[in-house]
């Protein structure tokens, strides 16, 4: 009990944080300052039913990922979503509509969630969900997209739902990022930072960290060069091999050291940008913060999983509540027998205890 008590505190604590450090990036935009003013008050507020919802026996995490579709544009290379056949060409089939999400959305600001992560595929491709988001000016919903679908509309929508915040993905320079991206989508990236820059409209970046660029995208040139394009946020992914042919790139204890190090020189030097590393030093965390302990993840088609990387459900919420799935027999698993928390050699302790995962789903189904 005194764990979780710690748990939610630390959680209260990022979310403040992370709200705190945002006005403080978009201090120069009122309209956005205005914004951000307001949701802290909802911020406040979503705490406070986190903690009523504890006090009560169910631990609510702050953040929630929903990928909403399984398409994409591209074919990144290493992609996680492609390997696992979370994404695929064919016409999706059987996903979740934008009522359905909508939904989920309701239930989650009713049980205090701050943060929906929208990914994909590419989620700007589901304009539908889109815009069913924007209309929970409560939560803020950061949007994990290649950038190559925004247009005029787009940019409209944007700026009448601040809560709608885009993040770019970006490998680095025009190099590293066309390298894993396909050929002209550094340029269309970069084309779309400025026309967020000229709107006024606040943008992040996530930047997938592999052993062959974590020096270059935790550079100064690489920084300043974003926070010139006007970016205020800026999301550090370490790469998760899912062959092992890609297991070369993934961090090492080498790599992680020195981006720990230079992550706390950077947040003190660039203060006006918001920097985040996942999984960052799960040590500090006691262990990692999928599973329901501060995130989880719902699939296109509903299923509740520890995290993207973690593709495992054993409950859908197209057959039972948000709150159902927070509580899921397997997230509950996971945590009791220690797996999120036990030793592991890489940045993923999921996927590389997948089998030890796996047996728990056999065992539940």
């Amino acid at each position: 009990m005194q764990e979780q008590f710690d748990l939610q505190k630390h959680i209260e604590q990022g979310v403040e944080k992370i709200v705190a450090d945002t006005l403080r990036a978009t201090l120069k935009n009122p309209r956005e300052s205005a914004f951000m003013m307001k949701f802290a008050a909802a911020s406040r507020k979503a705490s406070k039913l986190r903690l009523k919802n504890e006090r009560e026996g169910l631990h609510v995490p702050g953040f929630l990922i929903a990928s909403i579709t399984s398409s994409c544009n591209l074919h990144c290379a290493g992609c996680y979503s492609r390997c696992n056949n979370a994404t695929v060409d064919a016409e999706p089939v059987k996903q979740l509509t934008s009522r359905e999400w909508l939904s989920i959305f309701e239930e989650a600001e009713a049980l205090g969630i701050s943060f929906i992560l929208l990914a994909g595929g590419e989620p700007m491709l589901r304009r539908d969900i889109i815009e069913a988001a924007g209309k929970m000016q409560n939560i803020i919903f950061p949007i994990f997209t290649n950038g190559t679908f925004l247009n005029e509309r787009y940019f409209q929508l944007l700026d009448s739902c601040r809560n709608l915040i885009p993040v770019l993905s970006i490998e680095g320079g025009r190099e590293a990022t066309n390298a894993r991206r396909g050929e002209g989508v550094y340029e269309q990236v970069a084309e779309n930072m400025e026309l967020f820059r000229k709107n006024g409209l606040i943008f992040g970046a996530s930047i997938t960290v592999t052993t062959e660029n974590y020096r270059e995208v935790m550079s100064h040139a690489f920084l300043d060069a974003l926070t010139e394009k006007g970016c205020k946020l800026v999301i550090y992914v370490e790469f998760v091999p899912v062959t092992e042919e890609a297991s070369c790139l993934a961090p090492g204890d080498v790599e992680r050291a020195y981006m720990a190090e230079t992550m706390d020189t950077l947040r003190r030097q660039y203060d006006e940008l918001v920097l985040l590393s996942f999984p960052g030093d799960e040590l500090a965390m006691g262990g990692c913060m999928a599973a329901g302990r501060e995130f989880f993840h719902i699939n296109s088609h509903g299923g509740a999983e520890p995290c993207p990387f973690s593709p495992y459900s054993d409950i859908n919420v197209k057959d039972t509540s948000l709150k159902a799935a927070i509580a899921s027999p397997l997230f509950q698993k996971l945590q009791a027998q220690g797996v999120l928390s036990g030793e592991h050699v890489g940045g993923c302790v999921l996927y590389e205890k997948r089998r030890q995962v796996e047996a728990l789903v056999s065992a539940i189904n």
